[in-house]
C-alpha cells in the first residue's frame, strides 16, 4: 500500500467519523437507539440495510466459493427467481412484522406467545448470533494484514515474540464499529451505513472496471475452461463431481431463504426503521436493484485471482504468490480464505488498491457496527429485561444497551483470537446460524400468518430444531471420537469406515434436517394444543385497532376487494411510481427466469460447449449487470441523500412515547382484546 492508497482509505473514514458525531445528539428514546425513530425512507433502508449485511467476511466467503465454484454455481440459484420475486413484491413476513410495530423479533415472540417464550428464544437468538458473528472481526483483521502485505506479527517491547497483527487491525475497525454503535445506536448506524453505501457504488465500479482492463475476458475464460472434468466452473450441467457447491447447496439456501425470511437478527434494526410497513416493503423491492454492480465486482474478485493463479502469463508472479499462501500460519482452511486476499494485493495497482481497502473498512465497519447493535440489543431487551418486575428509566435502558453492545464487541474480540478455521465460512454460517434458524422460521411465519399457533407449538419447534443443530454441531468436531463407538454397534459398515475421519454431512445439510423437524413439530403440536384462535388482526394493528405512526390509534378505512394486484402485494398504498418499481421488477425477474428455463432445456437436450457459456457469462453476468448498476449507483445515491434529509426534518418533530421500549407490560400472556391505556409521551415537538 502506498501513501496514495492511505489516504484514499483515510478521507472517506475521517468523513464518515464526523457524521456519526453530528447524528448522535438525534438519540433521545430507546426507540431512536433501536429503530432510528421509526422514521426512514425507503432509500435510506435500502442503502443502509445493503451495506450492513455486506461484510468483509461475506466478500472472504463469496470468493472462497467462486474460486472452487465458478459462475456454474449461480446457474441453479433462478430456480428461486419467481419465490423470491413473490417475496419482495408481497413484502412476505417484513410488512406483518412491522405492522406489529415491535422493536425486536423476541418482543414479537412475547406479543404472540409468550413471556417465557420470549426469554428462551432471545437467549438462543443471542447464543447463534454471537458464535456466528464470533469469526468476523478476525477474517476481516486477517484480510487487511495479507492483502495489505502487513508482517504476521508485530513486535512490541513489552511482550516477547510480539502479538499477531491481526489482532491489532481488529482493534482499530473493531473500536470504530463500537464507537458508531454507542453513539447512536441505530440511529447512528442507519446515517453511517448509508453515507458509506453511497461511497462505495462508486467505489465498486472502479474496482469492477480495474479487473476487467487488468485481466481481458478471454484470458479469464480460458483459465475457467481448465477445470477438471465435471467440476466445471463455467457450464452448470458438467458439475456432477462438484461436493460442497453444487446443485443441493444452492436449492437448500433457497428453501432456507423463505422459511428464514427475516429470521436472522443480524440487522435486526433494520426491520423495525421504515416510516411505514409499505416504506420497508419499497425498500425491500429497491433492494433487489441495489446489488448488481456489487455481485459483478464479488465474482471478478474471485474469478481473476484464480486467472492470476493458473494463467501461464502470470506463472512467476503466482508462484510468488503461491509460497505467500502457504506460508500463512492456521491450516488449509485459513490459507483457503486468504488465497484471494494475498493475489489481489499483488496484482492490484496503486489507486486502485486503496479503493478497495477503504471499501472493504466500510464493509468492516458497517456489518461488525449491526451485528454489535443487534446482539447487544436482543441480550439487554429479551434476556435481562423481562426478569425485571419494575419500569427502567429511558437513561438506564439506553446505559444497559450500550454496556451489552460492549460486551458483545470483547467477546467477539477474544473469540476471533482463539478459534481456528475448520471449515468453508458457508458450512459455518450454516451451522451457527441452524442453532436459531431452524425452529425460529416456523414460529415467525406461523405467528404472523396462522391464528391457530400455539406456544406449546412454538416451544417444540425451536428445540427441536435447535437440537438437531447442536448434534450436528457436535458431531462435526467429534466426529473421529464418535465412530469407534459406532463401529462396535455396526462392525462391518462401509459407510463408516469410509467416512471415519470428518463427518459425512456437511453443514448446509443439518441446517435443512433441522428445518423439517422444525416444521413438523410447530404444526403438529399446534394442532393439537389450540383452544382458540389468536386475535392477529390486533398484533397487526388492522381494522379497528389500527394506529397511526406515532403509535396512537387510528381507525383503517375499509379494505377494497381482493384483486389479482393486491395478491402481488400491490395494494391501495401504492403510487404510480411505485407500481411502476414493482412491475419493472417483475418483468425484469420474470425475464431471467424464463432465459434460465429455456437454456436449461437446451442443454438437457444438447449441452453447450464451454465457448457458449463462457460468452453467455461476460454478458450476461458481468456487462449488462455492470450497466444497469451504473444506473441504480446514480438513482439510489440521489435517493439515499433525499431521505436522509427527511430522516432530520422527522426526528425533529415526532412524538416518542415514553413506555415504547420494546417491553410488554402483561407479564406472561398474549395479546388479548383488553384495550392499554395510552401512552405518555417522552418528547414532543421540536428537539432543543
Amino acid at each position: 500500500m502506498s501513501w496514495i492508497d492511505w489516504l484514499i482509505m483515510a478521507v472517506p473514514a475521517v468523513v464518515v467519523l464526523y457524521i456519526a458525531w453530528v447524528t448522535n445528539k438525534y438519540v433521545r428514546s430507546v426507540a431512536d437507539f433501536l429503530a432510528a425513530g421509526r422514521v426512514a425512507g425507503r432509500y435510506l433502508v435500502c442503502t443502509a440495510s445493503g451495506m450492513a449485511s455486506m461484510g468483509v467476511i461475506s466478500v472472504i466467503a463469496v470468493c472462497e466459493r467462486n474460486y472452487h465454484a465458478g459462475f456454474a454455481v449461480t446457474w441453479w440459484s433462478a430456480i428461486g427467481i419467481p419465490v423470491g420475486l413473490l417475496m419482495t413484491l408481497t413484502g412476505f413476513v417484513t410488512y406483518r412484522y412491522r405492522e406489529t410495530r415491535c422493536l425486536t423479533l423476541a418482543q414479537f415472540f412475547e406479543e404472540r406467545y409468550s413471556r417465557s417464550f420470549r426469554v428462551f428464544a432471545g437467549t438462543l437468538a443471542a447464543v447463534s448470533g454471537i458464535l456466528n458473528y464470533g469469526i468476523f472481526p478476525g477474517v476481516a483483521g486477517r484480510f487487511f494484514v495479507y492483502f495489505c502485505g502487513l508482517p504476521e506479527r508485530t513486535p512490541l517491547p513489552f511482550l516477547n515474540g510480539g502479538v499477531p497483527t491481526f489482532v491489532l487491525v481488529m482493534m482499530v475497525f473493531l473500536g470504530a464499529a463500537l464507537l458508531f454503535a454507542l453513539a447512536g445506536g441505530q440511529l447512528t448506524i442507519m446515517v453511517t451505513d448509508c453515507v458509506q453505501g453511497l461511497f462505495a457504488y462508486a467505489m465498486y465500479l472502479v474496482v469492477a472496471v480495474a479487473l476487467l482492463y487488468l485481466f481481458p475476458w478471454h484470458m479469464i475464460s480460458d483459465a475457467l475452461m481448465k477445470a477438471p472434468p465435471n467440476q466445471s466452473l463455467l457450464n452448470p450441467f458438467k458439475t456432477s463431481q462438484v461436493t460442497d457447491f453444487n446443485f443441493y447447496f444452492v436449492l437448500i439456501g433457497i428453501i432456507g431463504g423463505i422459511y428464514g425470511a427475516m429470521a436472522w437478527q443480524g440487522t435486526a434494526g433494520f426491520n423495525a426503521s421504515a416510516a411505514s410497513a409499505h416504506e420497508q416493503k419499497m425498500g425491500s423491492i429497491l433492494g433487489s436493484w441495489r446489488g448488481m454492480v456489487f455481485e459483478v465486482m464479488q465474482t471478478l474478485l474471485a474469478i481473476c485471482a484464480l486467472t492470476y493463479m493458473t494463467s501461464a502469463a502470470y506463472a512467476p508472479a503466482a508462484a510468488e504468490t503461491a509460497k505467500a499462501v502457504a506460508a500463512v500460519s492456521g491450516g488449509p482452511y485459513l490459507q483457503g480464505e486468504m488465497r484471494v486476499p494475498i493475489a489481489l494485493g499483488h496484482f492490484l495497482p496503486i489507486g486502485v488498491k486503496g479503493v478497495f481497502a477503504a471499501l472493504m473498512f466500510f464493509l468492516a465497519c458497517t456489518n461488525d457496527v449491526s451485528y454489535l447493535h443487534s446482539w447487544g440489543s436482543i441480550i439487554a431487551q429479551d434476556v435481562i429485561l423481562p426478569f425485571r418486575r419494575t419500569a427502567i428509566s429511558t437513561r438506564s435502558h439506553l446505559l444497559l444497551l450500550r454496556l451489552c453492545i460492549t460486551g458483545v464487541t470483547i467477546f467477539a474480540f477474544i473469540f476471533s483470537i482463539v478459534y481456528p478455521p475448520t471449515q468453508y465460512i458457508y458450512m459455518y454460517f450454516a451451522i451457527t446460524g441452524a442453532l436459531f434458524l431452524g425452529g425460529a422460521g416456523s414460529v415467525i411465519i406461523g405467528g404472523l400468518y396462522w391464528r391457530h399457533g400455539t406456544a406449546a407449538g412454538a416451544w417444540t419447534a425451536m428445540i427441536a430444531g435447535s437440537g438437531t443443530a447442536v448434534g450436528g454441531i457436535l458431531l462435526q468436531h467429534q466426529w473421529p471420537a464418535v465412530v469407534p463407538y459406532l463401529l462396535r454397534l455396526f462392525p462391518n459398515s462401509a459407510y463408516l469406515h469410509a467416512h471415519s475421519d470428518a463427518f459425512p454431512i456437511n453443514g448446509q445439510y443439518v441446517n435443512a434436517m433441522s428445518i423439517a423437524i422444525a416444521i413438523t413439530s410447530y404444526v403438529s403440536v399446534s394442532l393439537l394444543t389450540c383452544r382458540q384462535p389468536f386475535n392477529l388482526s390486533k398484533l397487526l394493528h388492522r381494522g379497528e385497532y389500527a394506529v397511526d405512526a406515532n403509535g396512537d390509534p387510528a381507525p383503517a378505512p375499509p379494505k377494497p376487494p381482493r384483486t389479482w394486484r393486491e395478491l402481488l402485494g400491490i395494494d391501495e398504498h401504492f403510487t404510480r411510481g411505485d407500481r411502476i418499481l414493482a412491475g419493472l421488477l417483475f418483468g425484469w425477474s420474470m425475464l431471467w427466469f424464463a432465459v434460465f428455463l429455456t437454456i436449461s432445456i437446451w442443454n438437457l437436450i444438447s449441452v453447450w460447449p464451454d465457448t457458449w457459456w463462457a460468452n453467455y457469462w461476460f454478458y450476461a453476468g458481468i456487462v449488462i449487470p455492470m450497466a444497469l448498476g451504473s444506473i441504480t449507483s446514480v438513482w439510489f445515491t440521489f435517493g439515499g441523500l433525499r431521505d436522509l434529509r427527511r430522516l432530520f426534518v422527522r426526528l425533529r418533530t415526532i412524538a416518542r412515547h415514553a413506555d415504547d421500549d420494546g417491553t410488554v407490560p402483561v407479564a406472561d400472556s398474549p395479546i388479548t382484546d383488553v384495550e392499554a391505556p395510552p401512552a405518555p409521551l417522552l418528547v414532543t415537538n421540536a428537539l432543543p
